[in-house]
């Protein structure tokens, strides 16, 4: 029984929730819940820790913390890996992968916490401005309510967590339901590595009885969120004047022209649209192919697909294992079968059986159908021909999100202004829109969000600019 770690200690419940293995549905750990009351409780401490120890913190200690963290998490990464394995049902592969990446964050966060910088004004510029000294300093803003999905459950809760931490802000931890004993286990490391009691208070429970509550609290400074479009856009709606950023995922298109290296665009976009069994925000979900060379592009892509290993996440060659749960296979397999009846062609997978869905490419798709317009969130990838520019453009961005994409093409030219022209918060170039490194500016345009993350872009927007200016004497 694990439970919510507040000021340092863990709260028991007798509200029980098991969290079970998605791959063979073992129980992997009963989590108490906390309640409304805990809620409150660990708000009012995290915002007296804040004026009472993180104001109070130099720059370099709380460095020293996030780096002694990250040294205490590259000592134990098989152990984390497995968590991820086990909770989240990611191969051990990937697992490993994102365990790598979490301890990266977490040391670009170390760096970043002794580079919060501001500014001298010239204030002579103005007219009356002589003789005056002005100041703009970087200030924390106070409690930070991290609220993190289950798809990475280690590395987006890290680009929260680590960035308010190195800009001296305290944090109210809400991880996933179905991902909470990898929440629990960063919290015990912490705490490990010296981060004082009431700086990380981990709340575990469901999004009614502490999600919204937490997102109202007049206590809570800003709002940090991963997850869905209808949950985003509720957080939006009653956060008030908090500061929000909110990473609400996409459909992400891949155009590929008819001189790209098609190999290379087969390879990467196999790993880009079934990673995870495609539950990544990012995932190549439309893949727009230049008619020239449509028909050899998928006859290798389909072939690639096939060869991929779905199975058991544990094991080291397994290339996809299960989805979250089996409603969300269901609900993917509903899709593939409302786009075949209408006119859309199976051209491999489709088959499901519990939590696992054989990655699917789909052809002769129509732009209204859900496995086009909405985020599938599953292996299911969409394969449509174009003929012009311009028309891949269109195609692109007809749609009510606009996270990432990519582009593949030897021509320089056409790369840059296409990438200027698609409608998203970030362009790849001869890369799946499904890469991301933890050091860029990670965010989405239209209804994939607003705010920015990426650990320098998200120490900015996690603390306030102060202005000081002094009157000198003369």
């Amino acid at each position: 029984m694990i439970g919510s770690i507040i000021n340092g200690h863990e709260i028991a419940s007798d509200n029980i929730l098991e969290v079970k293995n998605p791959y063979n549905q073992e129980v992997v750990a009963e989590i108490a819940l906390a309640s409304k009351k805990e809620l409150d409780y660990a708000v009012e401490n995290s915002f007296e820790t804040f004026h009472a120890t993180m104001k109070q913190m130099p720059a370099h200690d709380r460095s020293d913390i996030l780096r002694k963290t990250a040294d205490l998490m590259e000592e134990r990464v098989e152990e984390f890996a497995e968590i991820v394995v086990q909770e989240a049902g990611k191969p051990i592969t990937s697992s490993r992968a994102e365990v790598e990446r979490a301890i990266q964050v977490l040391r670009f966060a170390s760096e970043e916490a002794k580079h919060i910088s501001g500014e001298v004004i010239p204030m002579d510029a103005a007219m009356n401005g002589e003789g005056r000294l002005g100041l703009v300093k970087r200030i924390p803003l106070g409690v930070v309510a991290a609220i993190t999905p289950f798809n990475f459950p280690l590395n987006l809760s890290l680009h929260k967590i680590a960035p308010a931490i190195a800009a001296g802000n305290t944090v109210l931890f809400k991880p996933a339901e179905k991902t909470p004993v990898s929440a629990y286990k960063l919290t015990k490391l912490f705490q490990e590595a010296g981060l004082p009691d009431g700086v990380l208070n981990l709340v575990m429970g469901t999004g009614k009885e502490v999600g919204e509550p937490l997102v109202q609290h007049d206590k809570i400074h800003k709002v940090s969120f991963t997850g869905s479009l209808p949950v985003g856009r509720s957080i939006r709606e009653s956060a008030g004047f908090k500061k929000v950023t909110l990473e609400l995922g996409s459909n992400s298109p891949n155009l590929i022209f008819d001189d790209a290296d098609i190999d290379q665009a087969v390879e990467s976009l196999v790993k880009g649209a079934f990673a995870f069994s495609g539950q990544v925000c990012i995932s190549a979900q439309r893949i727009y192919v230049q008619s020239e060379v449509y028909d050899q592009f998928l006859e290798k892509y389909i072939e690639k697909t096939k060869a991929l290993k779905v199975g058991d996440p544990s094991k080291e060659d397994t290339d996809v294992g299960p989805m979250i749960n089996e409603k969300e296979a269901e609900r993917a397999k509903t899709w593939i079968d409302d786009a075949a009846e209408n006119g859309a062609t199976i051209e491999t997978g489709g088959e499901q059986d519990g939590t696992i869905l054989t990655p699917t490419i789909m052809t002769n798709v129509d732009r209204n159908m859900k496995v086009i317009a909405e985020e599938v969130f599953a292996p299911i990838v969409s394969v449509i021909p174009f003929d012009e520019e311009e028309e891949a453009v269109k195609f692109a961005n007809d749609s009510i999100y606009g996270l990432q994409a990519g582009v593949f093409t030897k021509d320089l030219d056409r790369a840059l202004r296409v990438a200027d022209k698609l409608e998203t918060g970030g362009v790849w170039i001869n890369e799946i829109s499904t890469y991301r490194q933890d050091n860029i500016p990670y965010g989405g345009v239209k209804q994939s969000g607003m705010g920015r993350e990426g650990v320098k872009y998200a120490v900015e927007d996690m603390t306030e600019l102060k202005f000081i200016g002094m009157k000198l004497k003369t």
